[in-house]
């Protein structure tokens, strides 16, 4: 399927941070298997994952500027709100069930990944609407 310059800007840049994000969770994750980290250089250690998830949003955001479709760019920002919704429909949720039925707590790294698979189904709705 040929690619408009803004999806293909977008891929290039998508990519990278999404390795990016692997390599340092792999590195993060030998880094506190093999060494004692004290301090701020624990916590610094522990925050490198985040810096390529926040890459990805970025780039989401940078493509939503680039995209001169304005069909496409309508679409994936339904979808975009659709997962919002969802994501915080669930944290609310879980959240009260945490707090009045002790459910199990969910690490917060969590709701990214809801939020992404969220966005699936976002764009799932979109496309049968639009079918």
């Amino acid at each position: 399927m040929a690619r408009n310059p803004a999806q293909r800007r977008y891929l290039y840049r998508f990519f990278p941070a999404m390795t990016a994000y692997v390599v340092s969770v792999a590195g993060v994750s030998w880094l506190f298997d093999t060494y004692s980290l004290d301090g701020a250089e624990r916590y610094a250690v522990a925050a490198l994952p985040a810096l390529p998830i926040i890459a990805v949003l970025y780039v989401i955001g940078r493509y939503l500027l680039e995209e001169t479709d304005e069909f496409v760019r309508l679409r994936l920002m339904i979808s975009i709100i659709v997962a919002l919704g969802l994501t915080l429909s669930f944290c609310a949720t879980w959240g009260f069930l945490e707090i009045y039925a002790d459910v199990p707590k969910i690490g917060l790294f969590n709701v990214v990944w809801g939020f992404f698979a969220a966005q699936l189904v976002g764009g799932a709705i979109v496309s049968w609407w639009y079918r």
